[in-house]
C-alpha cells in the first residue's frame, strides 16, 4: 500500500534518537516503503478555509550522529497526504489548540490524523483518567485552598500537581504534618485561579509509574515501569527515573479493558496509560513515548504494529 505519511513534531534535529518513539514510527513507516514528510507545528495554516502546510521530503535512519535527511520545503495541501501523526510534546498551549483546528479541517478533507484532533483538545492528560473513577486512586480537582487542604486531612500522604504539566514538572508530596501545604496550594493555583490535582499518594510508586501503552483500545503485553531515583518521589525518566520493562499485570489489563473502549470511540489510536500499583494515575494522548525501551527489552516492533493499525484505519 503507498502511502503518504506527514508528521507535526519538534525540531527532529534535536531529538534523543535512541529513545525517540516519534523516530520510531517513521523508521516503521519507512520499511514499509512510505513518503515522509516534516513539519513543525508553525508550518500548519488555512488559506480560504483550506488545511495546508510546509513541509519537506524526509528520510531517517536509527544512527545517533546522521538520523535524517530532509528535502526541499513546498507548500501543500494537508489533504495531499494520507496520514499526519500529531507527535508534537507538550506544553499544551493555545497554539496547540490551533494546530487541532487545522488538522480538524485536514480531516475533513480526507486525510487521517493521529491521535484524532478534537480528543486531543478534549482529552486533557490528567483528568480524562478520571472518568474512569474505579481506575484511579482518591482524587480531587480544585482551585479551592480550603478543598485541596481538606483532601490532605482526610489522606495525609498527597501528591499535588498542575493539570498542564509533563516529566514530573511542579510535583509535590505533601507528607504528615508538613508545615509547606499552604505555600505548595498557594503557588500550584496562583493563589486560587487555577485548577490543580491532589491525589492520594500511591506507596507502590516505588516499584515504578508503569507507561502501557495502548494501540487502538489494545495493549502491548509489556510496560515500561518507571522507577525513581533514590529519594525521589517521581518516576518519570526526565526526572531521573530508570526504565524497567516487564510484562503486564491482571491489574494492567484490567485498566486497558475500562478505558479502551472510550479510547476506540474518540479516535486515539496511540495511548500512554500510567499505572502506579493499581491504580491509572494519568492517559497520555499527544504524544506518548517508551516504545524504543520496551522494543529493546523484549525484541518489539511497537511502531510497525501502529503502522499495521494505521492501514486498517486508511482501508476503512
Amino acid at each position: 500500500m503507498s502511502v503518504k505519511l506527514g508528521v507535526v513534531m519538534d525540531p527532529i534535529e534535536s531529538i534523543v534518537v535512541k529513545k525517540d518513539t516519534t523516530l520510531a514510527m517513521l523508521l516503521a513507516a519507512q520499511r514499509l516503503g512510505w513518503e515522509l514528510f516534516y513539519m513543525q507545528q508553525s508550518d500548519l495554516y488555512l488559506d480560504q478555509g483550506s488545511a495546508r502546510g510546509i513541509m519537506s521530503p524526509l528520510e531517517v535512519k536509527d544512527d545517533e550522529l546522521d538520523w535524517y535527511t530532509l528535502g526541499p520545503e513546498s507548500d501543500q495541501s494537508l489533504a495531499s497526504l494520507d496520514v499526519i501523526l500529531m507527535r508534537k510534546d507538550p506544553p499544551f498551549d493555545m497554539d496547540f489548540v490551533y494546530s487541532t483546528y487545522i488538522l480538524e479541517q485536514a480531516q475533513r478533507e480526507g486525510c487521517l490524523v493521529v491521535n484524532n484532533p478534537q480528543s486531543l483538545r478534549d482529552c486533557n492528560e490528567k483528568l480524562f483518567a478520571t472518568q474512569f473513577p474505579e481506575c484511579c486512586p482518591p482524587l480531587i480537582v480544585s482551585s479551592s485552598a480550603a478543598k485541596l487542604k481538606g483532601f490532605y486531612n482526610i489522606h495525609q500522604d498527597v501528591i499535588y500537581k498542575p493539570l498542564d504539566g509533563m516529566g514530573g514538572a511542579s510535583i509535590f508530596r505533601i507528607k504528615p504534618n508538613d508545615p509547606n501545604i499552604s505555600v505548595v496550594i498557594e503557588t500550584l493555583t496562583d493563589n486560587g485561579l487555577h485548577q490543580i490535582m491532589a491525589q492520594k499518594f500511591v506507596p507502590e510508586i516505588s516499584n515504578g509509574d508503569k507507561r502501557i501503552l495502548v494501540i487502538n483500545g489494545v495493549p502491548i503485553d509489556y510496560a515500561l515501569a518507571r522507577v525513581p531515583a533514590s529519594g525521589e518521589t517521581r518516576g518519570n525518566l526526565a526526572a531521573g527515573g530508570t526504565g524497567v520493562a516487564q510484562p503486564l499485570s491482571d491489574r494492567d489489563r484490567w485498566i486497558v479493558d475500562q478505558v479502551g473502549p472510550t479510547l476506540v470511540e474518540k479516535g486515539l489510536l496511540f495511548v500512554g496509560l500510567d499505572v502506579i500499583g493499581d491504580y491509572l494515575t494519568e492517559i497520555n494522548v499527544t504524544s506518548p513515548t517508551c516504545v524504543r525501551e520496551i522494543d529493546k527489552a523484549y525484541g518489539l516492533d511497537i511502531a510497525g504494529e501502529l503502522m499495521a493499525c494505521i492501514v486498517k484505519q486508511l482501508e476503512k
